[in-house]
């Protein structure tokens, strides 16, 4: 089968397009034809060595398919299914685990369950595992136009919070409001003061920070006192070591660096979010904005396109 392989740690340009052989299912796994894969920023950490992972391998974790076989025969053959959790995504066949699938909702196009999982459940745990968001609550997220941030930010919305997102093109903006941002703003040396004078002079409640590096200062600095700080991406580069003792001076503030994987580390919380993400997607409620897919052997210049912020949304790949 064709698919993307990885045989040494570098740039875009190690994205290899080849054929491998195609995987075989365990009892507790099914074998399914990739339709599409989500693209995701965690894709380049592994891709780069940043995350330690052994080569030769097939990128990607997410995506949508149609089960080709099921050992227990117990899921259809040819049925939809959207998959997070997978190994070798960016590739015409996979194997995923049965308990980490879900049926696509009727009407849910391929590409959008493709992409849905991962950042939708990022999202969800954002908003109701490291803070639970209400209408009382304020916040700021970096990225606000990238798949996460626009996820996060409707299911913000939706519970009335303040959201102040930070984007960096006026185009962005225009995808970040209409997602229900209160307010959008781009990256400057006063961002902190700008955003603390538009919530009424005082630092948010809680910080989502998918940028890393470069926006970490700004993060601590917008926050209120015994506020939050959620550190969840690196798009920048990783944050670089501080002292601890900053917290207690920029006011006792909490700082976390969460994964997925711990807050879906049971089949019940698994389920929990990846349901509610369906049903925000059938019902409307949630609308995942899809960037022009990528073809399977251009799998490079989506790497590159993503890491240099040329896209907005959801990045994914069409393979079959």
């Amino acid at each position: 089968m064709k698919a993307i392989q990885v045989s040494e740690h570098g740039g875009p340009e190690v994205l290899r397009y080849t054929d491998v052989d195609a995987p075989q299912p365990s009892e507790e796994q099914l074998l399914i034809d990739v339709s599409f894969t989500g693209v995701n920023y965690i894709d380049t950490y592994f891709r780069s060595g940043t995350y330690p992972q052994e080569v030769p391998y097939i990128p990607g974790t997410e995506g949508s398919g149609r089960v080709v076989h099921d050992p227990k025969g117990e899921i259809s053959e040819g049925t939809l299914v959207a998959f997070n959790e997978a190994v070798g995504t960016y590739a015409e066949q996979t194997v995923v685990n049965r308990n980490r699938v879900v049926a696509v909702p009727e009407g849910v196009a391929p590409e959008v369950a493709a992409s849905m999982l991962l950042q939708g459940m990022t999202a969800h745990y954002l908003t109701e595992g490291v803070w639970h968001v209400d209408a009382d609550t304020s916040l700021v997220v970096t990225a606000g136009a990238g798949g996460v941030g626009l996820i996060l930010t409707q299911m913000a919305a939706a519970k009335g919070a303040r959201i102040f997102s930070v984007v960096s093109t006026e185009e962005k903006a225009v995808l970040a409001r209409a997602a229900g941002a209160t307010e959008v703003f781009t990256y400057s040396d006063d961002l902190a003061d700008r955003i603390k004078a538009a919530n009424g002079g005082e630092g948010v409640d809680v910080v989502y920070d998918g940028v890393g590096k470069d926006t970490f200062d700004f993060a601590l600095d917008v926050t209120r006192r015994r506020g939050m700080v959620c550190s969840f991406g690196s798009a920048s580069g990783d944050v670089e070591p501080f002292e601890i003792q900053r917290l207690n001076r920029d006011g006792s503030l909490f700082l976390t660096r969460p994964k997925l994987g711990d807050y879906t580390a049971t089949d019940d919380e698994f389920r929990l979010r990846a349901q509610a993400v369906a049903r925000g997607v059938e019902d409307g409620t949630l609308s995942f904005r899809i960037h022009p897919p990528y073809a399977l052997e251009d799998a490079r210049q989506a790497h590159e396109d993503l890491q240099a912020r040329k896209t907005t949304g959801s990045v994914v790949l069409r393979v079959g």
